[in-house]
């Protein structure tokens, strides 16, 4: 058995980071050999006791990062002033972190498999990408303010308050003009807005795109949009403004009037708010499928290219995203949750029959888990997360 002195060498050469592997190798191969029963340290008094702990407790720290107390219990009770019982705990953990750990040689390693960070969904925000008539593409969140690109005398501009904004520099266009044509696109989870060459100004849902030339030529102002979009058009009597929107087509002067075009709804609607727009199906003639607008009303063009006309539509509800809000009206919750996956950037999956509807509203900035808890509240829907999942049950 090794002298008192000699393990107090060791505990000493421990505390001060000093032993090899072999001396806390034969300091633990010293605590094993007393099982449960107890190894006494003289000590002067307990003050001398205390600090030893203080010590232990310090090493272990610096050693592993964790603090550690006692799990082993006392077959006699120490005497201060004479000797005191070395923390049996401590050095049973000092062999667990050294030796426990390490697997047999014969063993194989057991790989510890990390716990999967918890992704946080928040909400979408201003995020889209330009692409110029070149092909090159300009991150629009993330350029600095001032002039992103010159194209022909065409000055494409980020402005202070995060819009684009493109100017024709002091030049007459005419049509023999080349037209360049931009897209600007914005993912799941993102919004903009773009002031076109003539005044118009665009608001873009999550996931929607618009193609524009950067200026405008001919008898027409023509774009194409994908997904969601809210415009301002500049009236222009000589030079209608018209809108492709999957088999839609929107032609206006000068007006407000919004799109929703999404490839996974069942219609393309166009709400219209201010002033008078025709809406055309594609592949048919005029007498047979267009119509026109009046404030407050909207269309819905179905897949299959039929057209119908919705009186006293609900125009609060369909530009509310543009306001910074989810507004919704006896909805029903798969249309609901459709907006909420574009807008934060989820996977929605369904299990079991979930035809429910729904009436209220909510701020675009909620944290999602908000949403949810709210849409809770009527006890007839449960949603968890997995990843960027989100599993809605009955």
């Amino acid at each position: 058995m090794p002298t008192t002195a000699h393990i107090e060498a060791l505990i000493e050469k421990y505390l001060q980071g000093t032993a090899s592997p072999e001396e806390v190798a034969e300091l633990n191969n010293w605590y094993r050999s007393f099982d449960d029963s107890e190894a006494e340290i003289p000590l002067a008094s307990a003050a001398d006791l205390a600090g030893l702990e203080a010590r232990l407790q310090q090493r272990i720290l610096q050693t592993t990062g964790h603090h550690t107390t006692s799990n082993r219990k006392r077959s006699r009770p120490w005497v201060a002033a004479a000797a005191a019982v070395l923390l049996m705990g401590l050095m049973g953990t000092v062999y667990y972190l050294f030796f426990a750990q390490q697997p047999p040689a014969a063993s194989p390693a057991v790989a510890v498999q990390p716990k999967p960070v918890p992704v946080q969904i928040v909400p979408g925000g201003n995020k889209a990408i330009l692409t110029l008539a070149d092909g090159s593409t300009i991150v629009l969140d993330s350029a600095s303010n001032g002039v992103l690109s010159q194209q022909g005398n065409i000055a494409v501009e980020k402005l202070d308050n995060g819009l684009l904004a493109y100017h024709i520099n002091g030049k007459i266009i005419t049509e023999n003009d080349e037209a360049f044509y931009n897209t600007i696109s914005t993912p799941k989870g993102g919004q903009y807005q773009v002031t076109l060459s003539d005044g118009t100004k665009v608001w873009l849902n999550a996931a929607s795109s618009i193609r524009f030339p950067v200026v405008f030529t001919g008898a027409m102002r023509e774009v194409t949009i994908t997904g969601e979009t809210y415009f301002e058009v500049t009236k222009n009597e000589h030079q209608p403004f018209i809108v492709q929107a999957g088999n839609s087509r929107v032609e206006v002067l000068g007006t407000h009037f919004n799109i929703n075009a999404y490839d996974d709804e069942m219609n393309v609607k166009t709400t219209l708010l201010e002033g008078k727009v025709k809406v055309s199906v594609a592949g048919q003639t005029a007498e047979q499928a267009s119509r026109y607008l009046s404030p407050g009303q909207q269309s819905n063009v179905g897949k299959n290219g039929q057209l119908r006309i919705v009186d006293n539509a609900d125009t609060e509800e369909a530009v509310a995203w543009k306001n910074g809000r989810f507004q919704f009206k006896s909805a029903d919750l798969k249309t609901i949750l459709r907006q909420m996956a574009r807008w934060y950037n989820v996977e929605v999956e369904y299990r079991g029959n979930v035809d429910l509807h729904f009436t209220g509203q909510l701020t675009r900035n909620e944290e999602v888990e908000r949403v949810f808890q709210l849409l809770e509240l009527t006890g007839e829907v449960h949603f968890r997360t997995e990843g960027r999942k989100i599993i809605v049950t009955r």
